[in-house]
């Protein structure tokens, strides 16, 4: 009886060992947030057989909360609400000295009532889980009731950390990733990230059927702002643009500085009239928008050309950019602050 009670649990061991090797590639195979995010959450709902998963994480490298961005699973959210847990909170702090699960009643009699402890208590997780590398907190994982009902054992915990543990590593890893490719002022992608994506797109261009096109814009000019304003007002400038811009693209568009105050956007499967109402979308949104630095209030414009890959023309991707770079030299040789599209 012993020696098959013995066996079992080896055999159970040898498993959970294998899935961790399975777990630990599939969240080592991609630098990408939002699909790093999607597998925690499918990996922690297929191996605990939970019902509901919500992973608290920073939406970009320049982020100071915890936020619920669209990562759960099963959990009845309230979309007019923001859940966002602080960086430096007793919570985090106490999370940060006691890396283990935590129950949440226990949780909440030893810290004092917060904001972020309601943020918890709103959601109703079963279990608690914080995800730490290099001895700081990176993520929050809070997973609902076990199919079937029952407590999470010391097993589950213990199988739990380790999963919490390879997650934590992947997240940081992705960190680095984007803290090497992103601008740090406009928190766009940089130069050679952009360009070493579109060539990457440009190898497979001649088989695929999809459309994909460029916008590119430039501020209008901006030597005047640095001039009356100061630097300082300027980089407030060219980080609200920046934003703009982020906000008027999808998550598989990748926007990058291109220059000091030029800008370049991807648009990948997105066909020239669509990329034009896009940067039209942008451009107006540019010419409402004010500017705060310190007592200056400023408001600039600018400039856009388009184009859609044509490869009877577009033999590299210098040549792409050429043409989108003189489209947007007649949108200032025309006026300035509107939409050109290339030729």
């Amino acid at each position: 009886m012993g020696k098959r009670v013995l066996k079992r649990d080896l055999e159970k061991q040898i498993f959970d060992l294998k899935n961790l090797l399975e777990i630990s590639k599939s969240l080592s195979s991609t630098l990408d947030y939002n699909i790093l995010n999607d597998s925690i959450l499918y990996t922690c709902l297929g191996a605990l057989t939970v019902m509901k998963a919500a992973f608290f994480s920073k939406k970009s490298i320049d982020a100071t909360d915890f936020t619920l961005h669209r990562s759960f699973l099963g959990f009845d959210i309230d979309h007019q609400h923001s859940y966002s847990i602080p960086e430096h909170c007793p919570l985090i702090d106490y999370l940060n000295r006691h890396n283990t699960c935590h129950d949440p009643e226990t949780l909440y009699k030893l810290l004092p009532p917060s904001p972020e402890i309601a943020v918890l208590a709103g959601i109703e997780p079963h279990i608690i889980v914080p995800l730490k590398a290099k001895g700081a907190v990176n993520g929050l994982l809070v997973l609902g009731e076990k199919i079937g009902g029952g407590k999470f054992d010391e097993r589950d915990r213990d199988y739990l950390m380790n999963i919490a543990g390879l997650a934590a590593i992947a997240i940081h890893n992705a960190y680095l990733f984007e803290l090497s490719t992103t601008d740090i002022m406009t928190t766009l992608k940089l130069k050679h990230f952009f360009m070493n994506n579109l060539q990457d797109r440009f190898r497979g261009m001649n088989e695929e059927s999809d459309a994909l096109s460029l916008i590119m814009l430039d501020i209008d000019h901006f030597k005047r702002v640095n001039d009356s304003y100061g630097h300082l007002t300027g980089d407030e400038t060219l980080k609200g643009v920046a934003m703009i811009v982020q906000e008027g693209i999808r998550l598989i568009d990748i926007a990058a500085r291109y220059g000091g105050e030029e800008f370049i956007v991807l648009l990948p499967g997105v066909a020239l009239s669509r990329a034009e109402e896009v940067a039209e979308r942008i451009r107006k949104r540019v010419e409402k928008a004010t500017f705060a630095s310190g007592a200056h209030q400023v408001q600039v414009t600018a400039s856009f050309g388009v184009a859609q890959f044509n490869p009877a023309v577009d033999t590299t991707p210098l040549v792409f950019i050429e043409r989108v770079d003189r489209a947007l030299y007649i949108s200032k040789q025309q006026g300035r602050n509107r939409v050109t599209v290339a030729e």
